[in-house]
């Protein structure tokens, strides 16, 4: 049907079928004898179809570029809602559909189709009706871009703005640098009426662009129309990009506030970091960028950080056909808030699109709940029963200081030195915007450090049975629990903000400041306020981290030998120097991480009589690093005729695995039948199988067997 707005024939300057025929005149079928040119374009894919193009300007994008390079008339043939109007001759009044049907037919009558081919094509379609498209040309507004976007495309190239990460730059320079005319009108019924007004009753020749209507009716007055003027507004919007790009400045009060210096304008604006995703980087970051530097002078902020699109588990786009869409307050109402942002946050790079795994979240609720396990803890058994005026010094009112630092014993001078360790390291991570391994950090020192080890160690100094009765030793460690925790809540709120505020408020809390709206965590200082290092101590760490170490080899050689989880063993450490000082004065703590029996526990100095004589004892020796190792009797870690049952039942075992899978590998027929990768598979289990086996024939060498 919108054969009736051809304005011209195009086929390839190279196509030989056609060349006599370029500049000479094709006649519109069903058109009333009108002609229309044939022209020659390398546009034209000579291989599809006939080679020759009928070309619509007034209704088909390709074709109006065609049309504006040649001069062709634009030629409407459809009315807005669908019918044809009186450019279609016979056809005027007919449903778009109605009319090609009819069209076709007419044609067929005349004798002048050939024949009918199945063509699949792309149909574009309403997202809200379903109803196909149909390209017309229409008056439209558009703003003129080529100023705007060389200012915004400068920006970035002096460092005006920053991009994270910075390889979006170069999608920026590619958008900005071949910009077009930007189409600004829509025809819906919300957003912001386009600031035009038509003078007169009807047409739209004559137009003032103003602020309002009054700004409009002084205008016309000033153009020689009389006071009482019709004017009307233009009944289009503008586009929802053109008006969330104004959204800097016009929240805080332009124009109206400009050149107020107590106005929320020049409070607020510009403001420091946009973070939004990389897919819209151009149709509103770019678009702040341009409006913000035309309006205003500046640029709306200093950094632009993207980040990643939220994807389904395996890594595909999240899609209700696929049934992949993960509802998020579904997911809030499972696991929590704080599992869900923290899961979001963590999991990405910047620029990265972020897999939702939901194993990933639900192990982040478990981590909010060892953190909500932590504070129950601290406030629930530490802080039981301690008087009011301690509890009142317990507010953490800034950093521990290196005077208190250096009177900490070992455990509590290594968890502080993490602690702040972690703050320089979170601080830094989020000034330059790696929010993701930030965030992550907080997890890991939190359960791998502070609930893991430390906790566990707390219990020596408060508990009597545990080894504690020292009313200092206590209080330090009451002091260092609360201290700890509270600077992780600090840290850890951007990312966690519900269960971290909650748990906070249980905390001992210094007073609030006078400047504070509220006590809540979110108004608190940060822990780090300026560029001043915390205090730490590299051989404080150091030590404790051969403490550790020497727990985990007791540890992992109880596991070995299947030690029963409640059974205490008995241990000489041999170690030297400030190690053997600390080591003893943590002996009480390496007994109760390492289940030790306290009366059967030595610590020796190297090259001693008593280091010398222990090694030629029936023992298991553990080297742990240089400098440090220990000896366990094996009369304390296993009953040898218990031990040697069970070895023969697993040797028994295994012998007879070993044997059936070495039959069958023996076998010609599953060799040369079985697939490759199935033959390997049991090439490495059998390789497993007789490397247990002498590992339980070296066990019972060891027993004398």
């Amino acid at each position: 049907e919108t054969i009736m707005g051809d304005t011209a024939v195009c086929v390839h300057p190279d196509d030989e079928r056609y060349k006599d025929f370029v500049g000479k005149q094709a006649v519109v079928p069903m058109g009333g004898g009108r002609t229309i040119p044939i022209i020659a374009d390398d546009y034209v894919d000579m291989e599809f179809g006939t080679g020759a193009l009928k070309i619509t300007p007034g209704h088909d994008p390709n074709d109006y570029s065609i049309g504006k390079k040649y001069d062709l008339p634009i030629i409407n043939i459809m009315n807005k809602d669908g019918s044809l109007n009186s450019n279609a001759g016979e056809y005027n009044g007919l449903d778009r559909f109605d009319a090609r049907q009819k069209l076709w037919d007419d044609m067929e009558a005349e004798g002048i189709t050939l024949k009918v081919d199945p063509h699949t094509q792309r149909v574009p379609r309403s997202q809200r009706g379903g109803e196909v498209i149909e390209p017309l040309v229409s008056s439209q507004w558009f703003v003129k871009t080529e100023g705007m976007g060389a200012k915004a495309l400068k920006a970035v190239e002096d460092g005006d703005i920053k991009i994270v990460p910075q390889r979006f730059d170069k999608i920026w320079n590619n958008w900005l640098t071949d910009i077009h005319d930007w189409c600004v009108s829509r025809q819906l019924w919300w957003g912001h009426r386009i600031p035009v007004w038509y003078v007169g009753e009807t047409g739209e020749a004559e137009y003032i662009v103003a602020r309002n209507e009054q700004e409009a009716r002084e205008k016309a007055i000033e153009n020689g129309h009389p006071e009482d003027v019709v004017l009307r507004q233009e009944d289009d919007v503008l586009d929802t990009w053109f008006s969330s790009g104004l959204w800097p400045f016009a929240t805080v009060g332009w124009p109206q506030s400009e050149g107020d210096e107590n106005s929320d304008l020049e409070r607020f604006y510009p403001s420091t970091c946009l973070e939004t995703g990389y897919d819209i980087l151009f149709f509103w970051v770019a678009r702040m960028a341009m409006m913000g530097l035309e309006l205003t002078g500046k640029s709306p902020f200093s950094v632009v950080y993207l980040h990643g699109l939220v994807r389904a588990a395996d890594g595909s786009k999240m899609s209700k056909t696929k049934g992949n869409v993960l509802d998020p307050l579904d997911t809030v109402a499972e696991y929590g808030a704080d599992s869900l942002r923290y899961s979001l946050v963590t999991g990405v790079t910047p620029g990265q699109d972020i897999p939702l795994n939901m194993e990933k979240i639900e192990a982040n609720r478990n981590f909010a709940n060892k953190l909500w396990n932590c504070c129950k803890f601290v406030t629930g058994n530490a802080l039981k029963d301690v008087d009011e005026t301690e509890l009142s010094q317990l507010g953490v009112t800034g950093p521990i200081e290196k005077e208190e630092f250096d009177s900490l014993a070992l455990p509590e001078r290594y968890i502080v030195s993490k602690c702040h360790e972690l703050v320089a390291s979170v601080t830094e991570d989020i000034e330059n915007y790696q929010l993701g391994a930030a965030g992550s950090k907080v997890y890991e020192f939190l359960w791998d450090q502070y609930a893991d080890w430390y906790i566990e160690i707390s219990k020596t100094r408060l508990y009597e049975g545990a080894g504690g009765g020292d009313a200092e030793e206590a209080k330090a460690a009451r002091r260092v629990l609360v201290y700890i925790l509270d600077t992780s809540l600090r840290v850890l709120h951007p990312y966690m903000p519900y269960v971290t505020e909650q748990l906070w408020h249980h905390l001992p809390r210094a007073p609030a400041s006078a400047d504070q709206a509220a006590h809540a965590l979110m108004l608190s200082d940060w822990p780090q306020m300026d560029d001043s290092p915390l205090v730490t101590s590299e051989e404080a760490v150091s030590t404790f981290e051969c403490f550790q170490a020497l727990t985990r080899s007791i540890r992992n050689a109880r596991a070995e030998y299947n030690v029963e989880q409640g059974k205490r063993i008995s241990a000489v450490v041999i170690a030297s120097g400030e190690l053997k000082i600390e080591l003893e004065k943590e002996m009480k703590s390496l007994v109760a991480l390492a289940r030790l029996d306290p009366d059967q526990v030595s610590i020796f100095e190297r090259d001693s009589e008593e280091a010398k004589s222990i090694s030629s004892e029936d023992t298991v020796q553990l080297v742990v690093q240089d400098g440090i190792e220990a000896y366990l009797p094996l009369s304390g870690l296993i009953d040898p005729e218990k031990e040697r049952k069970r070895l023969e039942k697993q040797q028994e075992k295994l012998s007879k695995e070993i044997q059936k899978l070495s039959g069958r590998l023996s076998s010609k027929g599953f060799v040369d039948k079985a697939p490759a990768a199935v033959v390997e598979k049991a090439k490495a289990e059998l390789e497993e199988l007789e490397d247990q086996a002498k590992k339980v024939e070296i066990s019972l060498e060891a027993l004398g067997v």
